[in-house]
C-alpha cells in the first residue's frame, strides 16, 4: 500500500490487520499508515452489481470496502462476491447476530457489530469465538443516532450528560462513551483484542470531542467518520472539519468519508485530504488552479475541468500541475510545477520546471499542456528527471506600473515579455 510514515506526532495504537493473501493486508494502528475505506451503496444479494461498485471503488483507490448484509441472502452472495474482488471486504451487521456468523463461514475479512442494536452478551461472545477461530477482526461502531437506549433515554441522558456537563451536546457524548466502555467489557472478559473502534456523529464538533475523548481512553486502532454528514456538497465539509483536525492532532487510523451520493467521491476525497495532510503519497497528477478574477481572459473554469478528467485518466505518478489564469500569480506556480500553463489574451504559456516550452492559442492549450504532461511522465520513468526538480527561474513582469496590471498588461502584450534566466 503506498502510504507514507509517520507525519505526525500520532497516537500510537494496537494494530490489527484486515484481508488474506489473495487481496493483501492493510494494517491498521500500530504506526500503519492511514487506510481509506468506504461503503457500497446497492444490494450485496445482487452479485453482478455489487462486484461491479466494489471493482469501481478499488479503481478509485478505496483500501478497504465495506457492505452490508441485512439479510440471509446477502450472506450467501459473500463467496462469489469475494472471488471477485481485490481488497478485502466487510460485513456490515446490524440487529441479526447471525448475519456475522454466517459472513465468517463465507470468509469474510472483518466485522462491524453496533452496541446500539446487537448488544446481548451472548450473541456478542459468539461472534467473538467465530473471529478468533478464523483470525478475523472486529469493529466496534457507536452511532448517534443508535445507541440511546428508548426506554429510559432522556433520565440516561441528563444523568451522564454531567460528566460533561460543560460541553456542546455533553450528555450524548458521555452516553455514548459509556456504551462504547460497555460493550468493550465483552471483548475484554473473552480477551479478544482484535478490535477497532469508531464513535460517529453528524455533529463535526461532537466527532472532535468523542474521537478525542476515546482516544485518551483505549488504544485500540480508531476508526475515523461523521455518519450520515449529508450530499457531498455539505457532506465534504463537515467531513474534512472533523477528520481533518482529529488527523492532524495524531488521531485516527483508518477512515470513511460518508456522501449520500455516488461512494467513489468518498474515496476520492478522504485521498485527497490525506494527501494534503502529508499522511499518504500521492497517487496521480496534483492539479492546482487559481480561483479566477476579472484578470483572466480565457474560459478558465471549462479548461481547469478539462485537465482534470484528462490527467485522472492518463497520469499515474504525482506530477503537479498548475492551471492558472493571468502574469500575477501564474508565473510563481509555474516555477513550483512540473508541468504549468498560465494564460492571457486568449493564449497559453506552458513551462516544464520553470522552462518555458510553448506559447500556444487558447483552443490549444488543452492538448498541449496534456502532452507535456504525458512527456514528462516518460522522462520520469526513464530517470532523466526527478519529480519537484526546479531548473530556472521565472522572471515575471512588474504587475504595478505605467501599464497597469491585469487584463490592461496582457491586453496590452506584456504578457509576452515574461523572461527565462537560467539553463
Amino acid at each position: 500500500m503506498p502510504y507514507n510514515q509517520v507525519m505526525f506526532d500520532r497516537k500510537q495504537t494496537r494494530q490489527i490487520s484486515i484481508g488474506d493473501d489473495r487481496t493483501g493486508r492493510v494494517l491498521v494502528g500500530g504506526g500503519a499508515g492511514v487506510s481509506v475505506q468506504t461503503m457500497t451503496s446497492g444490494y450485496t444479494w445482487n452479485i453482478d452489481e455489487c462486484v461491479a461498485e466494489i471493482n469501481r471503488m478499488t479503481e478509485a483507490g478505496a483500501d478497504v470496502v465495506r457492505v452490508a448484509v441485512p439479510q440471509k441472502k446477502d450472506t450467501e452472495a459473500l463467496p462469489e462476491i469475494l472471488a471477485q474482488t481485490k481488497v478485502p471486504i466487510v460485513a456490515d451487521v446490524h440487529f441479526h447476530y447471525k448475519r456475522a456468523l454466517e459472513a465468517v463461514e463465507a470468509g469474510i475479512h472483518k466485522i462491524r457489530l453496533n452496541p446500539g442494536n446487537i448488544n446481548d452478551r451472548d450473541q456478542v461472545n459468539a461472534v467473538i469465538d467465530a473471529c478468533r477461530d478464523r483470525g478475523i477482526p472486529i469493529r466496534v461502531g457507536v452511532n448517534e443516532g443508535s445507541i440511546i437506549e428508548r426506554k429510559d433515554k432522556q433520565q440516561r441522558a441528563e444523568e451522564l450528560g454531567r460528566f460533561f456537563a460543560d460541553r456542546r451536546q455533553g450528555h450524548l457524548l458521555a452516553l455514548m462513551i459509556a456504551k462504547l466502555e460497555e460493550y468493550m467489557e465483552i471483548f475484554e472478559a473473552k480477551d479478544f483484542h482484535d478490535v477497532c473502534i469508531s464513535a460517529k456523529s453528524m455533529d463535526a464538533r461532537l466527532v472532535i470531542d468523542i474521537y478525542t475523548e476515546i482516544a485518551a481512553r483505549f488504544d485500540y486502532p480508531l476508526h475515523l467518520g461523521v455518519t450520515h454528514a449529508g450530499p457531498k456538497e455539505t457532506g465534504a465539509i463537515r467531513s474534512v472539519v472533523a477528520l481533518g483536525t482529529l488527523l492532524a492532532n495524531g488521531i485516527g487510523d483508518t477512515i470513511r468519508i460518508s456522501y449520500a451520493s455516488d461512494p467513489v467521491h468518498e474515496v476520492e476525497d478522504g485521498l485527497e485530504m490525506l494527501y494534503s495532510l502529508g499522511l499518504r503519497t500521492r497517487r496521480g497528477a496534483e492539479l492546482i488552479a487559481c480561483p479566477t478574477c476579472g484578470r483572466i481572459q480565457v474560459d478558465l473554469f471549462t479548461l481547469v475541468q478539462e485537465v482534470r478528467k484528462k490527467l485522472a485518466n492518463e497520469i499515474e505518478l504525482p506530477i503537479k500541475v498548475a492551471v492558472m489564469g493571468c502574469v500575477v500569480n501564474g508565473p510563481g506556480e509555474a516555477e513550483g510545477a512540473d508541468v504549468a500553463v498560465f494564460a492571457g489574451d486568449r493564449r497559453g504559456i506552458i513551462y516544464v520546471q520553470g522552462e518555458r516550452v510553448a506559447n500556444v492559442k487558447e483552443d490549444e492549450i488543452l492538448d498541449a499542456l496534456l502532452d507535456e504532461c504525458r512527456r514528462f511522465q516518460d522522462r520520469v520513468r526513464n530517470g532523466e528527471v526527478t519529480l519537484g526538480e526546479k531548473k530556472v527561474e521565472i522572471v515575471p513582469p512588474d504587475p504595478i506600473g505605467e501599464l497597469g496590471s491585469g487584463a490592461e498588461k496582457i491586453a496590452a502584450g506584456q504578457v509576452e515579455q515574461v523572461t527565462i534566466e537560467g539553463n
